[in-house]
C-alpha cells in the first residue's frame, strides 16, 4: 500500500502536465491554422485534430514512460531507505537487547551478592547470640566464683569486705602520706639550694656596691707619700686636716702603720679619684691646712670633671655614637672610674657597642641604633652608688629622662633578662654583654672559673670508656669528643653522648647550655709494596 501511494504521488503530476500540454498544443495548432486560413473544411479540421491527437498521444506516451522510469527510481530509493532504516532499527534493537541482558545479569549478580551477605549476616547474628549467651553464662560463673572467693577470703582473713576495704584505704593513705613527706623534703631541699644561690647573687651585687676589704681593687686607692712625717701633716692639729679632707670629698682616709702610703676608702669611685688628686697636690705643695685643702679639692673636682667629659666624648667618638645629651656623655665618662669584677665598665660598654654594631651590620639591622643601645646599656652604673634600685632600673630612668628611644630603653631593661626583649636590637645587646663579660681574661674572678669549667668538662668526658681525646671549645659552651671506633659503635656513641650530658648536668653549674659533639672515625690504612 505504501509503494502504491509513492507511485501515485509520483505519476499524478506527470499525467496532469501531459494533459495540460496536449490542450495547449491543440489550441495553439487550431488557432494557428485558423489564422492562416488553412482550415476550410471539416475534413481538414479533422485531419488537424487527428494530427494533434497523435502528437498528444505521443507526448502522453513519452510522459508515461518517463513517469514509469521515475517511478522505478523512486521505488528503488524508497526500498533502499526502508532497508537502511530496517538495518538501523534492528541494530538499535539488538543493542538495547544486549544492554537489557547486561543489566539483568548485573541485577542477578547483585541479588546473589546481597543474598550471600544476608546469609553471612544471619550466621554472624546467630554466632553473636551464641557468644552472648556463653558470655552471660561465663559472667554468672565468674560472679559465683568471685562470691565464693570473697567468702573464703573473709573466712581466712577473719574480716568482712568492708573491713578489708577500710584497711586497704588506710594502708594507701599511709603510703601517700610518706610520699607526700618525701616530696615536701625534696622541694624544701631544692628551695634551700635555690635560696643559697640567690643569696650568693644578692651578696655579690651588694659587695660590688659597698666598701669592704676583700674588694680593695674596687673601693680603695693608695697614695704614696715621701716619708712618714707627712702622715702627721695630713692628720693636722687635733685631726683638723684629715677631717676637712674627708668632709669635702666624702672619702675615708686610712693612715696606719703601712710605710709611706695613705689609703683612700670609699664606694664612690669619682669621689675617691677627687680625693686622690687633691691629696697628691697637697703633698706636692707641702702646705696642708683646711683652706688649702678646700682649694685643692675644688681644683681636683674640676680636673676630674674635665677628665669625665673628655672620656665620655672619646667613648662616643670611638663607637661612632653621636647626638647624645651632654649629661649622658658625662655619665659615660664617670664609668671610667667604675669597675665590675675588676673590669672597667666604660671599656666594657665601648666593647659591647662595637660588638652590637658588628652583629647588626651582619644581620642588616640599624647599626647606629645597635651601637647606641650597647654604649648606654650600663649607664645606670655611673650613679648606682647614689640612687636606690638596680643599675637596670636607674639606667632606664636616665634614658627616659634624656629622651632616648624605646629601643634603647628596652635594651637597657632587658640586657640581664629582667624583661622580655622587644626587638632584635635588645637581643644583640644581651649577646654582646655576655660575650664581653664572659670571655677569658675579661674579669679576674671569671678567668679561674673559666679554666676550672674547661678542665671539669674534659675530665667528665675522659671518665667514659672508649674516649680517646676531648676538646672543650667556644669558652666551654661546646665539648668535642673523639672516641675509639673499635670500642664504641655508632649506636653506642649516641647512648654515651646522653650519659655524658646527664653527668655534666648533675655535676656542673654553668650558664646557658653546653653542646656535646661525639666524633667516631674509622680509617683503613694499607701500604703498596
Amino acid at each position: 500500500m505504501k509503494e502504491f501511494l509513492i507511485v501515485l504521488v509520483t505519476a499524478l503530476p506527470l499525467i496532469i502536465i501531459a494533459v495540460i500540454v496536449c490542450i495547449v498544443l491543440y489550441r495553439k495548432t487550431w488557432a494557428k491554422a485558423y489564422e492562416q486560413g488553412c482550415v476550410t473544411t471539416k475534413a481538414e479540421s479533422d485531419k488537424i485534430i487527428g494530427d494533434a491527437d497523435t502528437e498528444a498521444k505521443r507526448i502522453i506516451s513519452e510522459s508515461l514512460k518517463e513517469g514509469e522510469s521515475k517511478k522505478r527510481e523512486y521505488l528503488l530509493a524508497a526500498k533502499e531507505e526502508i532497508h537502511k532504516s530496517r538495518i538501523d532499527l534492528e541494530r538499535e534493537i539488538k543493542e538495547r537487547r544486549n544492554e537489557i541482558q547486561r543489566n539483568e545479569r548485573r541485577l542477578i549478580q547483585k541479588e546473589e551478592t546481597l543474598d550471600k551477605k544476608l546469609e553471612i549476616q544471619d550466621q554472624r547474628e546467630i554466632q553473636l547470640n551464641e557468644k552472648a549467651a556463653e558470655l552471660a553464662k561465663s559472667e554468672e560463673a565468674v560472679k559465683d566464683v568471685l562470691q565464693k572467693q570473697i567468702a573464703e577470703l573473709e573466712r581466712v582473713a577473719g574480716m568482712s569486705r568492708d573491713e578489708a576495704k577500710t584497711l586497704l584505704l588506710a594502708n594507701i593513705e599511709n603510703d601517700l602520706e610518706k610520699e607526700k613527706v618525701t616530696l615536701i623534703k625534696e622541694y624544701e631541699t631544692k628551695l634551700k639550694n635555690e635560696s643559697v644561690d640567690r643569696a650568693r647573687d644578692i651578696l655579690s651585687t651588694a659587695i660590688q656596691r659597698c666598701a669592704a676589704d676583700y674588694v680593695s681593687e674596687a673601693t680603695i686607692s693608695v697614695v704614696q707619700i715621701p716619708n712618714d712625717d707627712m702622715k702627721g701633716r695630713i692628720i693636722g692639729r687635733e685631726g683638723r686636716n684629715i677631717r676637712a679632707l674627708e668632709t669635702l670629698t666624702g672619702i675615708d682616709l686610712i693612715i696606719d702603720d703601712t710605710p709611706e702610703s695613705v689609703v683612700l676608702s670609699g664606694y664612690d669611685p669619682v669621689r675617691r679619684e677627687v680625693a686622690r688628686i687633691a691629696l697628691e697636690k697637697l703633698i706636692q705643695d707641702g702646705r696642708i691646712h683646711p683652706a688649702r685643702i678646700e682649694e685643692m679639692v675644688e681644683k681636683a673636682k674640676k680636673e676630674v670633671d674635665q677628665v669625665i667629659r673628655q672620656e665620655g666624648e672619646n667613648a662616643t667618638y670611638e663607637t661612632g655614637v653621636y647626638g647624645l645629651h651632654t649629661e649622658l656623655v658625662k655619665l659615660l665618662g664617670r664609668l671610667k672610674y667604675r669597675t665590675s669584677y675588676g673590669q672597667s665598665v666604660l671599656i666594657h660598654s665601648i666593647e659591647v657597642s662595637r660588638l652590637c654594631g658588628i652583629m647588626a651590620a651582619e644581620l642588616g639591622l640599624d647599626v647606629a641604633m645597635a651601637k647606641r643601645a650597647g654604649l648606654l646599656h650600663d649607664i645606670g652604673k655611673a650613679v648606682d652608688f647614689e640612687m636606690e634600685g638596680s643599675h637596670i632600673e636607674i639606667g632606664a630612668e636616665i634614658a627616659r629622662k634624656y629622651k632616648e628611644g624605646p629601643q634603647v630603653i628596652n635594651a637597657i631593661m632587658s640586657h640581664h633578662g629582667d624583661v622580655e626583649p622587644s626587638g632584635p636590637i635588645s637581643v644583640l645587646v644581651q649577646a654582646a654583654d655576655s660575650i664581653s663579660a664572659a670571655r677569658p681574661g675579661a674579669r679576674r674572678e671569671s678567668l679561674e672559673n673559666y679554666i676550672k669549667r674547661l678542665e671539669k668538662l674534659e675530665a667528665i668526658a675522659n671518665s667514659f670508656e672508649g674516649v680517646e681525646k676531648t676538646y672543650a671549645i667556644q669558652a666551654g659552651r661546646e665539648i668535642r669528643i673523639m672516641v675509639k671506633p673499635t670500642t664504641v659503635s655508632d649506636d653506642g656513641m649516641v647512648l654515651q653522648a646522653r650519659e655524658i650530658v646527664k653527668k655534666i648536668e648533675d655535676e656542673m653549674t654553668y650558664p646557658g647550655q653546653i653542646k656535646v659533639t661525639m666524633i667516631r672515625e674509622t680509617r683503613a690504612v694499607d701500604y703498596a709494596k
